[in-house]
């Protein structure tokens, strides 16, 4: 998809500090971030939302949810935790439309979220 930015990051035509890739996966640090550790793991292909899963993206869900929880770890987020969030759609807060994992850590972290 030519206007989702994250299609845009994937192909490369908007640069991102990326922290891994593979043939199915991005990783690359939130260019706004939240806390000390704030990145994010996408698919390369274009999923809207998590709402838009097919039973054949069970795969690709575990291996985005796996690269994050070694991301975080990588980044210091092992003893102390992190949190690993999945928006979807406006009331829940998906500002980008493509799925994402938002991965936080490196500080203390309030719930509920503001």
């Amino acid at each position: 998809m030519d206007t989702c930015i994250f299609c845009n990051i994937v192909s490369g035509a908007i640069p991102a500090k990326r922290l891994y890739e593979d043939d199915e996966l991005v990783a690359f640090h939130d260019v706004s971030p939240q806390a000390p550790v704030h990145f994010l793991v996408i698919p390369k292909r274009h999923i809207q939302n998590i709402m838009e899963l097919a039973p054949g993206d069970v795969a690709l869900v575990g291996r985005l949810l796996h690269k994050a929880q070694e991301l975080a770890v990588e980044l210091g987020c092992a003893e102390k935790g992190a949190r690993f969030v999945i928006n979807c759609k406006s009331d829940g807060g998906q500002t980008v439309d493509h799925l994402h994992i938002h991965v936080l850590g490196g500080r203390p972290l309030a719930w509920p979220p503001g």
